[in-house]
């Protein structure tokens, strides 16, 4: 572990001026390279001292700039056309650069850095994601995610994927374990032959009592004859 000093918030790390300890990998990868930790030395320490009303008065006006924009963004959707298979799974995925890109397009500039996406988003749908604007803002968009511009509009009405119908025939084919399967027919049709079958061989055993039961009752009859 390496100790630095950190020259802006870090989420779940620390404040800005604060003395942390590290891994040296990303202090290396991640910290250092991009300005937002000094390696905690005497010479630093002096350094940022005599900066900090500096450093602190860009940051409150970097966060102010931030806390506007995010008033503008908010409740933004954003659209990204994919093609799709019927089921809704991409062909790939939505990452980063595809949504700072659509952001670009509605004249929002966000850098693909400031995106995090907790989850792949590799289906038609709607998705919310993280944007941070500054170290102490963030927001969340919804990307919505579809096959042309019309079926995005259906989604943001409806408020989920335009692939209902797919997820329909997915579960019957995996209900009855035969791809292209379909539900049952309705009443009245073929689908209820077995049961009319079942009937069927019901009467007859029925007919085929009644029919038995007729020389039964004529034995009586002759009895009486030949008491007589």
């Amino acid at each position: 572990m390496i100790e630095v000093i950190l020259l802006e918030r870090i989420e779940r790390l620390g404040q800005m001026g604060q003395v942390v300890k590290v891994r040296p990998g990303f202090a290396r990868n991640f910290l250092l390279p991009g300005n937002k930790a000094l390696r905690a030395t005497k010479a630093n320490l002096e350094l940022f001292e005599k900066q900090r009303a500096q450093l602190e008065a860009k940051n409150a006006t970097e966060r102010s700039n931030a806390e506007a924009l995010a008033a503008k963004m908010d409740k933004l959707k954003l659209v990204v056309i994919r093609q799709a298979s019927e089921s809704g799974q991409l062909y790939g995925s939505v990452g980063a650069r595809d949504i700072a890109d659509a952001a670009k397009e509605g004249k929002y500039a966000i850098d693909r850095l400031q995106i995090q996406i907790d989850m792949p988003i590799k289906t038609l749908g709607l998705f919310p994601v993280k944007v941070k604007l500054h170290p102490e803002v963030m927001i969340k968009v919804t990307v919505n995610v579809a096959r042309s511009q019309e079926e995005a509009v259906v989604q943001a009405e409806k408020g989920a994927a335009v692939i209902k119908a797919a997820a329909e025939k997915a579960e019957v084919e995996a209900a009855f374990g035969v791809p292209g399967a379909e539900a049952p027919a309705a009443e009245g049709t073929e689908a209820e032959a077995p049961k009319k079958t079942k009937k069927a061989k019901a009467a007859n055993t029925d007919e085929a009592g009644e029919a038995d039961a007729e020389p039964k009752a004529k034995k009586p009859r002759a009895k009486k004859t030949a008491e007589a």
